[in-house]
């Protein structure tokens, strides 16, 4: 029955329907709207409804919107528990030439990179909401902090810092392939010196 199916969908994804995944089991867009409303779902961005019972999982629904980013700069350091402190703005790097100009509209801090350097160290962690989103690994998101700390604020910098390399996990090796692909080699090997 159409009515399980998309139960089976919100349930799947949390507590969303996407109208495209809707589509492609079979069930049209006016059984959906009638769903939708006997269900009170909320249409939450083009295309994507959630239950309501759920709260909106802001990063998801980017995510979800624009398959293309990955989450980066304080963002990233927030999702990998490398500062206590949310992050002030939603940091995205997109590949260079994308066209990004909606995303800066809702203050969302964009970074062009280039082709062969934006998906280095890419990766999948959960939302706090518990939801998949692609995000830099901690070594990409260490290298990047280490690159613009003269932009960030002291406190975040100094705790990701030290807090990557006091974790069990972290892969100086990777690390610092990283830094010579992205050229500070010698700034990251300071840190790791001075503190792993």
């Amino acid at each position: 029955m159409k009515q399980d199916v998309l139960k089976k969908l919100s349930d799947d994804n949390n507590g969303y329907l996407f109208t495209a995944e809707v589509l492609r089991n079979g069930i049209s867009k006016t059984y959906l709207a009638k769903f939708v409303k006997k269900n009170e779902y909320e249409r939450v961005a083009h295309g994507i409804y959630a239950a309501p019972d759920i709260w909106p999982d802001e990063l998801y629904l980017l995510q979800k919107a624009n398959p293309k980013i990955i989450f980066s700069g304080e963002t990233a350091l927030y999702i990998h528990g490398l500062t206590d402190r949310e992050y002030r703005r939603i940091e995205v790097a997109v590949p260079r030439g994308y066209n990004a100009i909606h995303l800066r509209k809702k203050n969302i801090k964009v970074k062009s990179v280039k082709k062969e350097l934006y998906e280095l160290g890419k990766t999948v962690a959960e939302s706090s909401y518990g939801n998949q989103i692609a995000v830099y690994d901690k070594e990409r998101v260490i290298c990047e902090a280490i690159i613009d700390r003269k932009k960030m604020d002291v406190q975040m910098f100094q705790t990701a810092v030290k807090e990557y390399m006091s974790d069990s996990n972290r892969k100086l090796q990777i690390l610092v392939q990283y830094a010579e692909k992205l050229g500070v080699r010698d700034e990251v090997m300071k840190y790791v010196e001075v503190l792993a």
